[in-house]
C-alpha cells in the first residue's frame, strides 16, 4: 500500500463532524488527569445547579431564598439535620446498589422493584412472625436481601443466556413488582384495623432502633458502604470487577469469569436494593405503604454517577442528595413547589454529569 493510500486511512480515534457550519475534530482522550476529570465534573455539576436555580426561581422562589433553605436551615436546625440523615440511610444503600451494577456493566434500572420485593420480604416475616423476637430484625433483614436477590436475578439471567437487555427488563419488572405490591395492599395484607391498603403496623422489636436520637438505619447503611469498598478495592472479586468495568471482552479474553463476575455484582446489587426497602419500611414507616419506592431509582443512579462508582464517595454524595431532598420538602410546604421539581432537578444533573462524561472522555478541536 503506498502512503498516499495509507493517509487515507481515517483513524479511528478521530473523527471529523460539522455544526453549523464549523468544522471540527473529534478525538478520544488517551488519558487524563484526575485533576482535570474533577475540574470537568465540578463544572458541569455547577452547570445543573445553575440551570435548577434558575428553574426555582421562575417558579416562585425566591432567590436569596433558595441558599437559606437548602444549606442555613437544613444544616443548622437540629430536625432538618435529623431528617436528612434519617433520610440519607436508604439513599446510601440505592447508590450503593447501583454502583456495584454500574461496575459488572449492568445497568439496573429496577432499583424500586427490588427495594419493594425487600419490603415485602421483610413485611412477611412480620405478618407470620417468623422466627423469636431478639432475631426477627436479623431475619427480617436477610428476608429482605434474599428476596429482591431472587427477583432481580430474572433479569440476570436473562442477560446472560438470552442476551436480553437489562435495561429493558429490568426498568419492566419496576412495573410487574409494583402490582403485586397493590394486589398484596388491597387484598390479604390489608390492614384490617382501619381498612386501609397498607399492611399492619409493625411490633416494636421489628423497628430499627434509634441511636442518640438518630435512626439506627444509619449504622447500618455505613456499615454496609464499608462492606461494599472492602470488596471492591482489597478482594481479587473487586479486582476482577475493575477487568469486566472496563471490557467485558477483554476481561473474558484473558481468563476472567466474567458472567460469574456479573451475575454476583447483580445479586448483591439486588440485595442493597432490597435491604434499602427494608429500611424505608421498618425505620421510615413501620409498615408497608403504596408507592414507599418512589423516586429511590433516579437518586440512585445520581448518586452512582456522581461518585463515579466509589462506595465511600456515594455516602457523601447520598447525603448530598438527602439534603436537597429534605429542602424539596421544605419548597413544597413554603412555596407550593411540587415533589415533580425535586425530581427535576435530580435529572438536570444527572444529564450534565452524563455530559461531563463526554467531554473527560473526548478532545474538541476546530478546524479552521
Amino acid at each position: 500500500m503506498s502512503e498516499d493510500a495509507i493517509s487515507t486511512v481515517p483513524n479511528p480515534a478521530t473523527s471529523k463532524r460539522r455544526l453549523h457550519g464549523i468544522r471540527f475534530n473529534l478525538e478520544v482522550r488517551r488519558d487524563i488527569s484526575p485533576w482535570w476529570q474533577a475540574a470537568y465534573l465540578a463544572g458541569f455539576i455547577a452547570l445543573g445547579i445553575g440551570i435548577s436555580a434558575i428553574i426555582l426561581i421562575w417558579a416562585g422562589v425566591p432567590a436569596g431564598d433558595l441558599i437559606d433553605q437548602f444549606l442555613v436551615e437544613t444544616l443548622t436546625d437540629s430536625d432538618n439535620l435529623r431528617s436528612v440523615l434519617f433520610q440519607g440511610a436508604p439513599f446510601i444503600l440505592v447508590g450503593l446498589s447501583a454502583s456495584v451494577a454500574f461496575r459488572a456493566r449492568f445497568w439496573n434500572l429496577g432499583l424500586e422493584g427490588q427495594m419493594i420485593w425487600g419490603g415485602i420480604g421483610a413485611t412477611f416475616i412480620s405478618i407470620h412472625h417468623i422466627g423469636p423476637e431478639a432475631l426477627r430484625l436479623p431475619i427480617m433483614i436477610f428476608a429482605a436481601a434474599a428476596c429482591a436477590m431472587a427477583w432481580v436475578a430474572i433479569a440476570g439471567q436473562l442477560k446472560l443466556k438470552l442476551a436480553v437487555n437489562e435495561i429493558i427488563s429490568t426498568l419492566l419488572m419496576n412495573y410487574v413488582a409494583l402490582n403485586f405490591l397493590y394486589h398484596l395492599l388491597y387484598g390479604p395484607w390489608r390492614d384490617a384495623t382501619d381498612g386501609f391498603p397498607h399492611s399492619p403496623k409493625y411490633a416494636d422489636f421489628e423497628r430499627l432502633p434509634d441511636f442518640f436520637s438518630f435512626s439506627g438505619a444509619l449504622p447500618l447503611a455505613l456499615i454496609t458502604a464499608l462492606g461494599v469498598w472492602w470488596l471492591v478495592s482489597f478482594t481479587r472479586f473487586g479486582f476482577y470487577m475493575k477487568f469486566v468495568q472496563a471490557s467485558d471482552k477483554v476481561a473474558g479474553a484473558v481468563g476472567i469469569p466474567v458472567a460469574r463476575i456479573t451475575l454476583v455484582s447483580v445479586l448483591l446489587s439486588g440485595a442493597l436494593a432490597g435491604i434499602a426497602g427494608f429500611v424505608v419500611a421498618s425505620g421510615q414507616e413501620g409498615r408497608l405503604i403504596q408507592n414507599f419506592s418512589d423516586g429511590y431509582l433516579f437518586s440512585g443512579i445520581l448518586i452512582a454517577f456522581l461518585s463515579r462508582n466509589n462506595p465511600i464517595v456515594a455516602v457523601i454524595v447520598a447525603m448530598l442528595v438527602s439534603m436537597l431532598f429534605i429542602s424539596g420538602q421544605s419548597l413544597q410546604v413554603f412555596y407550593q413547589i411540587p415533589f415533580a421539581m425535586v425530581q427535576l432537578v435530580q435529572a438536570i444533573i444527572v444529564i450534565c454529569v452524563a455530559a461531563s462524561e463526554f467531554l473527560i472522555r473526548h478532545r474538541i478541536h476546530i478546524v479552521r
